[in-house]
Order: C-alpha cells, then structure tokens, then sequence
C-alpha cells in the first residue's frame, strides 16, 4: 500500500511482527516501511516522521552513489570479481560455455557464435555461483567452530532485497549471488552476520554485542559493501 508523508512516498507493508521497521532500499531510495498488524495508521506516522531525518540522509547518499552501467554483455564492460574491476572480453568458440580469467585484468566469456546476451548472462552467473561454492566452505569451516554452531545447510540465490538471510528453525543460510562481485571482507561480514542470527534472532543490544565479538571490524566492512558501485538490485543494507 502507497502512503505519503510530506515529500516521502513509502510503500507500507503489515507484517506478524513486534516493531515497526523502515528500509530505505538502492539503487533509487525507495522508502519500504514494515509495521505490526496492531500498529494504528497514527502510530506509523508518529513512528515514521520521527525517522524522517534519517530516512532523507540514506536517500541522499543513494542518490550521490555510483550505479554500474547496463549490462549488454559485450567485450570492454566492467564487471567485478571480490570487489576487482575487470574488463569482459567475449571470446566465440564452438566448446562448452565458461568463464576465465585472463591477463591484465580481463574476464575471458568464451561463448558460443550467436549465443543471445540472456545466456551470456547465465554463463557468467554460473561463474559466479562457482566462486562462492569455492568460497563459502572455507568461511563455515572458520567460522562455525569459533561461534560454536551447527549449520545444517547453506545455499545460494539472486536475491533482490538481501544480501542474506537464514532459516533459524531450519537452521539453514542464504547468501546473494551479488557477493561474489563484492570483496571477499564483504563475504565474510554477511556470512557472519547471518550465522550471528542463529544466537540472536532480532537485532537488538544483544546482536550487536556478538557482532563485536566475533567480528570487531564489522561497522567498516558494512560500510564499504554498502557503498560499492550499485547495479539494478535493490539490496538492503543490513
């Protein structure tokens, strides 16, 4: 449901929850307001015109970010890898699809003649998904002993308003096909984050106090994934 207040439109949203949460998602600052089902129309405003001075600050800063360029999937684009630009280069064979890194900075997509840019696409997004499953093991097998937790399961998708969520009672992580673009600190802080979820659902004093914990430099690694170049996702900062 659209709402207004003054100059911010926000999408309001009713959820089975206790607080009202406000989310001011890239790449445009759309403003996404999530409130409990016992919440008054009046209690929102109150709740919402209070934020507002942080609300107007997150839009700002969107608005100043830089935004990756539409991808056409051609030789010269930009595309990243652990947060490292490179350079595509598309190279035409008649082998199986892949991706390589090549010398001087450069992304080698080796492609069928006449293959279409949504499955040029897919070749790099399987390139990607690569990456993280090379990844992530490495991570969980720091990480899970440290905090002392059993992971029954992880896995990976294109989300489009997380960078990562977990399954509490099934104990199971989600990660963003998006992080393996961002550097590998960014990997490690979402991860961590998410594990943190599994000893604190909420994020309240007590979340926090892990994260400091496990994780003291988390406040700087939140920051630099948050203010990366942007692509078409609109991934909350979390």
């Amino acid at each position: 449901m659209q709402q207004q207040i003054g100059s911010i439109e926000f999408e309001l949203l009713r959820k089975p929850i206790k607080h009202m949460r406000i989310n001011v998602l890239p790449p445009d600052g759309l403003v996404q307001v999530v409130a409990p089902h016992s919440f008054t129309e009046t209690a929102i405003r109150l709740a919402f015109i209070a934020r507002m001075p942080w609300v107007k600050k997150q839009q700002q800063a969107f608005q100043q970010q830089a935004r990756q360029s539409e991808r056409q999937w051609v030789s010269g684009e930009c595309h990243y890898l652990w947060g490292k630009a490179y350079r595509l280069e598309v190279m035409e064979h008649s082998g199986a699809h892949q991706v390589r890194r090549g010398k001087d900075n450069y992304l080698q997509l080796w492609v069928r003649p006449r293959t279409s840019a949504a499955n040029k696409a897919k070749v790099l997004q399987g390139f990607y998904r690569q990456q993280l499953i090379t990844e992530v093991p490495k991570l969980l097998e720091k990480w899970l002993p440290r905090m002392e937790l059993v992971l029954n399961d992880w896995r990976i998708k294109q989300m489009k308003t997380k960078w990562g969520s977990c399954n509490i009672e099934a104990r199971r992580l989600w990660l963003n096909l998006e992080l393996a673009k961002k550097p590998y600190a960014c990997l490690e802080y979402v991860l961590v984050h998410e594990l943190v979820h599994l000893l604190e659902r909420k994020h309240n004093d007590r979340f926090m106090a892990y994260m400091d914990r496990f994780l003291p430099d988390w406040p700087e690694r939140r920051e630099l994934l948050n203010r990366l170049p942007l692509d078409d996702l609109k991934v909350q900062n979390i």
